[in-house]
Protein backbone atom coordinates (compact mmCIF):
# COMPACT_ATOMS: atom_id res chain seq x y z
CA UNK A 1 0.00 0.00 0.00
CA UNK A 2 1.39 3.37 -1.04
CA UNK A 3 0.63 6.78 0.47
CA UNK A 4 -0.18 9.62 -1.94
CA UNK A 5 -0.75 12.94 -0.19
CA UNK A 6 -2.63 12.10 3.00
CA UNK A 7 -4.29 8.93 1.73
CA UNK A 8 -2.96 5.39 1.47
CA UNK A 9 -3.75 3.59 -1.78
CA UNK A 10 -3.40 -0.12 -2.44
CA UNK A 11 -2.63 -1.67 -5.81
CA UNK A 12 -5.59 -1.67 -8.17
CA UNK A 13 -7.45 -4.97 -8.24
CA UNK A 14 -6.92 -6.35 -11.74
CA UNK A 15 -10.42 -7.77 -12.08
CA UNK A 16 -11.92 -4.34 -11.43
CA UNK A 17 -10.65 -2.85 -14.70
CA UNK A 18 -11.65 -5.59 -17.11
CA UNK A 19 -13.59 -8.83 -17.26
CA UNK A 20 -12.80 -10.16 -20.77
CA UNK A 21 -16.01 -12.22 -20.62
CA UNK A 22 -16.64 -11.22 -24.23
CA UNK A 23 -13.32 -12.80 -25.24
CA UNK A 24 -14.67 -16.24 -24.46
CA UNK A 25 -17.08 -15.92 -27.35
CA UNK A 26 -14.95 -13.73 -29.61
CA UNK A 27 -11.77 -15.79 -29.36
CA UNK A 28 -9.11 -14.61 -26.93
CA UNK A 29 -6.22 -15.40 -29.28
CA UNK A 30 -7.36 -12.90 -31.92
CA UNK A 31 -9.16 -10.27 -29.83
CA UNK A 32 -7.00 -9.88 -26.70
CA UNK A 33 -5.89 -6.29 -26.02
CA UNK A 34 -2.35 -5.34 -27.10
CA UNK A 35 0.44 -5.64 -24.55
CA UNK A 36 3.52 -3.39 -24.31
CA UNK A 37 6.83 -4.64 -25.66
CA UNK A 38 9.98 -4.79 -23.54
CA UNK A 39 11.42 -1.85 -25.49
CA UNK A 40 8.66 0.50 -24.35
CA UNK A 41 9.56 -0.20 -20.72
CA UNK A 42 13.00 1.38 -21.08
CA UNK A 43 12.62 5.18 -20.94
CA UNK A 44 14.99 7.46 -22.82
CA UNK A 45 16.82 9.56 -20.16
CA UNK A 46 17.14 12.45 -22.62
CA UNK A 47 13.39 12.58 -23.21
CA UNK A 48 12.70 12.56 -19.47
CA UNK A 49 14.75 15.75 -18.91
CA UNK A 50 12.40 17.82 -21.09
CA UNK A 51 9.90 18.84 -18.43
CA UNK A 52 7.48 21.76 -18.47
CA UNK A 53 6.91 23.92 -15.37
CA UNK A 54 4.18 22.63 -13.07
CA UNK A 55 0.65 23.99 -13.31
CA UNK A 56 -1.55 25.15 -10.46
CA UNK A 57 -3.95 22.46 -9.17
CA UNK A 58 -7.15 22.08 -11.20
CA UNK A 59 -9.41 19.00 -11.53
CA UNK A 60 -9.19 17.22 -14.90
CA UNK A 61 -12.27 16.87 -17.09
CA UNK A 62 -11.16 14.90 -20.16
CA UNK A 63 -8.25 12.75 -21.40
CA UNK A 64 -7.16 12.43 -25.02
CA UNK A 65 -4.55 10.04 -26.42
CA UNK A 66 -4.61 10.66 -30.17
CA UNK A 67 -2.45 7.74 -31.30
CA UNK A 68 -4.88 5.19 -29.83
CA UNK A 69 -8.02 7.27 -30.48
CA UNK A 70 -8.90 7.90 -26.82
CA UNK A 71 -11.13 10.91 -26.15
CA UNK A 72 -12.93 10.35 -22.88
CA UNK A 73 -14.46 12.33 -20.00
CA UNK A 74 -12.97 11.89 -16.55
CA UNK A 75 -14.81 11.26 -13.30
CA UNK A 76 -13.42 11.47 -9.78
CA UNK A 77 -12.42 8.20 -8.10
CA UNK A 78 -12.08 7.49 -4.39
CA UNK A 79 -10.85 4.43 -2.50
CA UNK A 80 -12.86 1.31 -1.73
CA UNK A 81 -13.26 0.07 1.83
CA UNK A 82 -10.34 -2.27 1.14
CA UNK A 83 -8.06 0.62 0.24
CA UNK A 84 -7.96 -0.07 -3.51
CA UNK A 85 -8.69 2.60 -6.07
CA UNK A 86 -12.32 2.52 -7.13
CA UNK A 87 -13.13 2.32 -10.86
CA UNK A 88 -15.59 3.94 -13.26
CA UNK A 89 -18.88 2.10 -13.91
CA UNK A 90 -18.14 -0.87 -16.15
CA UNK A 91 -21.14 -0.14 -18.36
CA UNK A 92 -19.66 3.25 -19.33
CA UNK A 93 -17.20 2.08 -21.99
CA UNK A 94 -15.84 5.52 -22.87
CA UNK A 95 -15.29 6.84 -19.35
CA UNK A 96 -12.07 7.05 -17.35
CA UNK A 97 -11.41 8.23 -13.81
CA UNK A 98 -8.77 10.05 -11.82
CA UNK A 99 -7.82 9.70 -8.16
CA UNK A 100 -9.34 12.91 -6.81
CA UNK A 101 -7.72 12.73 -3.35
CA UNK A 102 -4.29 12.86 -4.97
CA UNK A 103 -2.41 15.09 -7.41
CA UNK A 104 -4.29 16.77 -10.24
CA UNK A 105 -2.71 16.20 -13.67
CA UNK A 106 -0.22 18.96 -14.37
CA UNK A 107 0.75 19.91 -10.82
CA UNK A 108 3.90 18.60 -9.17
CA UNK A 109 3.50 14.99 -8.09
CA UNK A 110 2.04 11.76 -9.41
CA UNK A 111 -1.47 11.95 -10.89
CA UNK A 112 -3.38 8.69 -11.34
CA UNK A 113 -5.87 7.92 -14.12
CA UNK A 114 -7.57 4.53 -14.51
CA UNK A 115 -10.10 3.01 -16.88
CA UNK A 116 -11.46 -0.27 -18.15
CA UNK A 117 -9.79 -2.30 -20.86
CA UNK A 118 -13.10 -3.99 -21.68
CA UNK A 119 -16.46 -4.97 -20.29
CA UNK A 120 -18.88 -7.82 -21.00
CA UNK A 121 -19.80 -6.27 -24.36
CA UNK A 122 -16.29 -5.70 -25.75
CA UNK A 123 -13.37 -3.23 -25.76
CA UNK A 124 -13.54 -0.17 -23.50
CA UNK A 125 -11.72 3.16 -23.20
CA UNK A 126 -8.18 1.87 -22.56
CA UNK A 127 -8.33 -1.29 -24.68
CA UNK A 128 -5.35 -0.16 -26.78
CA UNK A 129 -3.31 1.34 -23.94
CA UNK A 130 -0.68 -1.39 -24.23
CA UNK A 131 0.01 -0.32 -27.83
CA UNK A 132 1.30 3.13 -26.80
CA UNK A 133 4.90 3.98 -27.65
CA UNK A 134 7.46 6.16 -25.88
CA UNK A 135 7.02 9.77 -26.89
CA UNK A 136 3.27 9.50 -27.51
CA UNK A 137 1.24 12.51 -26.41
CA UNK A 138 -1.44 12.47 -23.71
CA UNK A 139 -3.59 15.57 -23.29
CA UNK A 140 -5.65 16.28 -20.18
CA UNK A 141 -8.23 19.07 -20.22
CA UNK A 142 -8.67 20.78 -16.85
CA UNK A 143 -11.51 22.63 -15.18
CA UNK A 144 -9.63 25.94 -15.26
CA UNK A 145 -9.66 25.84 -19.08
CA UNK A 146 -6.05 24.76 -19.52
CA UNK A 147 -4.77 21.57 -21.13
CA UNK A 148 -1.84 19.67 -19.63
CA UNK A 149 0.27 17.92 -22.26
CA UNK A 150 2.24 14.84 -21.26
CA UNK A 151 4.84 12.73 -23.06
CA UNK A 152 4.96 8.96 -22.53
CA UNK A 153 8.21 7.78 -20.94
CA UNK A 154 7.47 4.07 -20.69
CA UNK A 155 4.67 1.50 -20.97
CA UNK A 156 4.91 -1.60 -18.79
CA UNK A 157 2.82 -4.57 -17.76
CA UNK A 158 3.00 -6.07 -14.27
CA UNK A 159 1.61 -9.27 -12.82
CA UNK A 160 -0.75 -8.55 -9.93
CA UNK A 161 1.45 -10.43 -7.47
CA UNK A 162 4.44 -8.21 -8.37
CA UNK A 163 2.71 -4.85 -8.79
CA UNK A 164 5.30 -2.15 -7.89
CA UNK A 165 3.27 0.20 -5.69
CA UNK A 166 6.20 2.52 -4.97
CA UNK A 167 7.17 2.89 -8.63
CA UNK A 168 3.61 3.49 -9.84
CA UNK A 169 2.10 5.51 -6.99
CA UNK A 170 5.22 7.02 -5.39
CA UNK A 171 5.67 10.78 -5.05
CA UNK A 172 7.43 12.63 -7.87
CA UNK A 173 9.44 15.86 -7.85
CA UNK A 174 7.98 16.93 -11.21
CA UNK A 175 4.50 16.70 -12.77
CA UNK A 176 3.93 13.07 -13.72
CA UNK A 177 1.00 10.96 -14.86
CA UNK A 178 0.15 7.27 -14.60
CA UNK A 179 -2.57 5.72 -16.77
CA UNK A 180 -3.63 2.24 -15.68
CA UNK A 181 -5.83 -0.56 -17.00
CA UNK A 182 -5.99 -4.37 -16.93
CA UNK A 183 -3.45 -6.43 -18.84
CA UNK A 184 -1.13 -9.36 -18.74
CA UNK A 185 -2.19 -12.92 -19.27
CA UNK A 186 -5.85 -13.86 -19.18
CA UNK A 187 -7.37 -16.81 -17.36
CA UNK A 188 -10.95 -17.93 -17.87
CA UNK A 189 -11.11 -18.73 -14.16
CA UNK A 190 -9.66 -15.52 -12.74
CA UNK A 191 -9.65 -12.94 -15.56
CA UNK A 192 -6.70 -10.66 -16.28
CA UNK A 193 -3.60 -11.39 -14.25
CA UNK A 194 -2.01 -7.96 -14.19
CA UNK A 195 -2.06 -4.30 -15.17
CA UNK A 196 -0.73 -2.16 -18.01
CA UNK A 197 0.78 1.08 -16.68
CA UNK A 198 1.75 4.12 -18.75
CA UNK A 199 4.36 6.45 -17.25
CA UNK A 200 4.34 10.03 -18.54
CA UNK A 201 5.55 13.49 -17.57
CA UNK A 202 4.42 17.04 -18.30
CA UNK A 203 6.03 18.57 -21.40
CA UNK A 204 3.72 21.47 -22.12
CA UNK A 205 0.41 23.22 -21.58
CA UNK A 206 -1.97 25.50 -23.36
Amino acid sequence: MRRIGDTAIAAITVVALGSAVWLLGAGAATHAPPQPTAAEGRPDPGEERLTSPALDPSPPTRIRIPTIKVNAPLMGLALTSAGSLDVPPAAEKNLAGWYEAGTTPGETGTAIVAGHVDNTEGPAVFYNLGALKRGAVIEVDRKDGSTAVFSVDAVEVYAARNFPDEKVYGAAARPELRVITCGGTYSKATGYQGNVVVFAHLTGSR
